[in-house]
């Protein structure tokens, strides 16, 4: 196992400074800012007709407070989320032949997210004790992964699914260990996600070939594609967030299948292990039924306006609307997320009985030989 992880920690680093950015940084940016409301000079509502409806419009007066122009006061319109006197946003400075030019961008969300921020930690830290804070840093483990070598790695051109099982890889082992420590329990955990992530991985990969899934099923990935010039195989990053959005649920999957058996092998050192294996399946299948729910409800919520949009449109039939690939790409990625959960109770069941069974039997024949 040690060879194993020292392997994917060459792997990582081989991926995180070999990358070559797919992306042209030379291009103008606009300048980020910060600016506070002092005053709203008018509102005004302006009829869309293609839209059919009425924007509100605002003339607001700022004070920039961050930037290389902080302490300047400008006048920009807001047709986007209407603020008060004393709120601050971001805005875009563009600079084009001279001309400068201010845009209302986002309100400044970043205090609410803060506060809920510590909230989070203090629930954590006092109903989580220290197994809460081992959770939280395997969290800011995996997510170091995906910001520092998934995300770059993709970027560089690197094939997106090889490098999704890497990290996968490194997430299940990283976050396995911190979390619950180095023993025979979490090393079954480990080994079954895997073992389980690899198939799955094959799976999808098979699904989205067969399906004529082309990754264009949203508007992100169509900018996307536009930003990095066509460098990035999107069919192959539909790949990855199958994975990786499979891996929370997976880990709970597999890190309560092996501490079931390592409980029932406790409660009865002699039971047989076709026995041991019914009863730890008869668990996972309760385990299953809820969690597969909890998947597919997931999508279905962060699907809802696309699904109310669809809805409200009644001259497709059903078949068809399943068929775009919008939707398509839901149901693929909710089956086959669906189908790694189920798989992962029986290999998770079994390489913790494997493991656990044949470390107490090492166990028994070291005390008898001691006496």
């Amino acid at each position: 196992m040690s060879k194993f992880i020292k392997t994917l920690l060459i792997l990582f680093v081989f991926f995180s400074f070999n990358h070559v950015y797919a992306f042209d940084s030379s291009q103008d940016n606009p300048e980020i800012f910060e600016a506070k409301t002092i005053s709203v000079k008018k509102t005004e509502n302006i009829d869309d007709e293609f839209l059919g409806i009425s924007q509100e419009t605002q003339m607001i007066t700022a004070e920039i407070i961050s930037g290389k122009d902080k302490g300047k006061i400008i006048e920009l319109n807001n047709d986007y989320t209407m603020v008060l006197v004393g709120d601050k946003f971001f805005g875009q400075h563009y600079t084009n032949d001279g001309v400068e030019t201010y845009y209302f961008y986002e309100l400044n969300r970043l205090p609410s997210i803060a506060f809920f921020t510590i909230l989070f930690l203090f629930i954590l830290f006092l109903f989580g004790g220290i197994q809460g804070i081992r959770g939280l840093v395997s969290l800011i483990g995996s997510l170091a992964l995906i910001i520092y070598i998934l995300i770059p790695s993709i970027l560089g051109g690197y094939s997106p699914i090889l490098v999704s099982l890497l990290v996968s890889s490194a997430i299940i082992v990283i976050g396995s260990f911190i979390t619950h420590g180095f023993n025979k329990t979490t090393l079954s955990a480990v080994v079954g996600m895997m073992i389980t992530i690899i198939i799955t991985g094959i799976l999808a990969s098979i699904a989205v070939h067969i399906s004529h899934l082309s990754g264009y099923s949203s508007e992100e990935a169509v900018y996307l594609n536009y930003n990095v010039d066509k460098k990035i195989d999107l069919a192959g990053l539909l790949l990855s967030g199958i994975l990786i959005g499979l891996l929370g649920i997976l880990y709970d999957v597999a890190i309560g299948q092996a501490v079931a058996v390592e409980e029932l092998l406790r409660a009865n050192p002699k039971i047989k292990r076709a026995t041991l294996y019914k009863r730890s399946i008869r668990i996972g299948r309760e385990h299953i039924g809820a969690l597969v729910n909890t998947l597919a409800i997931a999508y279905v919520g962060v699907s809802l306006p696309l699904l109310l949009l669809f809805s409200s449109n009644n001259t497709e039939s059903i078949p068809f609307t399943l068929n775009r690939e919008i939707f398509a790409t839901e149901i693929i990625r909710t089956l086959i997320g669906s189908i790694g959960l189920i798989l992962a109770v029986p290999i998770t069941t079994f390489i913790a009985i494997f493991f656990l069974t044949k470390a107490k039997k090492l166990s028994n024949s070291c005390s008898s030989y001691s006496q």
